[in-house]
């Protein structure tokens, strides 16, 4: 049976992704969740597992292709019959109310289950084993079902040959033969595939030959053509296509420039005695496992402040305001795909020691790429830490939804006035940016201020906690 793996929605109602790595290849023998394709989304990269056991029939995408959810991407031929019709190979969502098993507790079905796709619920297994087929019979079987995958197969005198497509004959035009992603490489690179050269089975045209036509275009062939991504363009020029993370990103810091009344303050704080407690942190047994950095007093500090200022930790819509009294505090990550901010659930309810775990897993899973949507939705309040790059200040746009933004910026040696001398101190600045409509500039000077005067005596965040 050959069967067709669908994208799924991997979480918040996303309706396109790209495809990142295959790793797996035509051929190949595949299990049941083994990781076969990394994908996109707007929000994180994810890796999809494989419902299916068998041999990979066809990859039906390309890699760097920008696939619609629910649109075949690979066909798997497997030894087993489907539990469905032929076109219903992929896991439907659980209905109404239905709750997938492990999330918030809850117990699974008292049934036969299928391994849980990424997105999907579960779904009741019906299938069931049948005697292998002989070689003939699997002969037979491949030549029935094939056409399923692609518009055409080339015939097999005597060996399985490679699934092509061939095109009907056309005036003016000859037919060829080539792989689905071999002609959208030949589109994506401007090659005209009726004046390329097969060397594959039946004179299909490979990859090789694609990429061997593009430096000697045939005569009269178009000039202008598309460019390949990230191929250098005429005129020192480079095309990046702006999707993904960063088509995302833009979208949301437009969308909270232009709609959210911005304003930012700015304060320079003495935060030697904070160095000193973060020294101290580093040697005590319960932080023995985790890195301690001055992030997590930060962190602490504006969670504290946003105890004493609610108004901190809302948003805004038309009808009302919403205060929120959790904190899931948001942690601005440079990735090589573009910014992202994960944000860790209920830090608020946190103690120190776990918050610093938080703070460790959360920054190394969005550095990796291994960030989950979950994690990058539903942010209340956010910290930036622009110091890690020599910065000292800047004015960081909300993240949408969000009432105000923290950014840190590196802690370094000045000339500081205590007790009427002057020394040498360790020095930040802390910017704040807030939604005017939320926070007017009273309450917002008092929140940096707090922050500021608990980075300056960390036992203030014992006495305000």
């Amino acid at each position: 049976m050959l069967r067709e793996f669908k994208l799924p929605d991997v979480g918040e109602g996303l309706t396109e992704a790209e495809i990142v790595k295959w790793h797996v290849a035509e051929g190949e023998s595949v299990r049941i969740n083994q990781t076969i394709v990394e994908i996109e989304t707007a929000k994180a990269v994810v890796e999809l597992p494989c419902p299916f056991e068998g041999i990979v029939a066809a990859l039906m995408v390309t890699e760097g292709q920008t696939v619609d959810v629910g649109a075949p991407i690979i066909a798997v031929r497997t030894e087993e019959e489907a539990g469905g019709s032929p076109e219903d190979l992929v896991p439907n969502p659980p209905a109404e109310g239905a709750v997938e098993p492990g999330i918030h507790g809850s117990p699974a079905p008292k049934q036969e289950r299928k391994p849980v796709l990424v997105g999907y619920g579960v779904m009741a297994s019906s299938t069931k084993r049948r005697p292998r087929k002989s070689a003939t019979e699997s002969a037979t079987e491949s030549a029935t079902v094939a056409p399923a995958v692609v518009p055409a197969v080339v015939p097999a005198p005597a060996a399985p040959a490679p699934v092509v497509t061939a095109p009907a004959q056309t005036a003016g035009r000859v037919s060829v033969l080539a792989k689905p992603p071999v002609r959208k490489l030949a589109k994506d690179l401007g090659v005209d595939l009726a004046t390329v050269e097969g060397t594959g089975p039946q004179g299909s045209i490979t990859r090789d030959d694609v990429q061997s036509a593009v430096g000697s275009p045939a005569p009269g062939q178009a000039t202008g053509q598309a460019v390949p991504l990230r191929q250098a363009a005429p005129g020192r020029e480079e095309r990046i296509p702006v999707r993904g993370v960063r088509k995302a990103t833009a979208q949301a810091m437009v969308a909270s420039a232009f709609t959210a009344p911005h304003v930012t303050e700015f304060l320079q704080v003495d935060v030697t005695e904070t160095m000193a407690a973060v020294r101290r942190l580093r040697q005590m047994p319960d932080f023995a496992e985790v890195k301690v950095s001055p992030l997590l007093l930060v962190a602490r500090a504006l969670l504290t402040a946003v105890r004493r200022h609610p108004m901190a930790n809302s948003t805004w819509t038309d009808e009302a305001i919403i205060v929120r009294h959790y904190v899931n505090l948001g942690i601005a990550a440079a990735t090589d795909r573009g910014l992202i901010v994960p944000n860790i659930k209920d830090a608020h309810a946190l103690s120190l020691p776990e918050l610093a775990v938080a703070l460790n897993d959360l920054t190394e899973r969005a550095r990796s790429g291994k960030a989950t949507p979950a994690e990058l939705t539903g942010g209340t309040i956010t910290i930036t830490n622009v110091g890690v790059f020599g910065i000292d200040a800047g004015t960081p746009i909300l993240n949408p939804g969000e009432a105000a933004i923290l950014a840190l910026g590196q802690i370094r040696d000045m000339p500081w006035v205590v007790d009427g001398q002057l020394a040498v101190r360790k020095v930040t600045t802390l910017a704040l940016s807030f939604d005017h409509r939320l926070i007017d500039g009273e309450i917002g000077s008092y929140i940096l201020r707090d922050i500021g005067a608990m980075l300056e005596d960390p036992l203030k965040m014992l006495a305000w906690g």
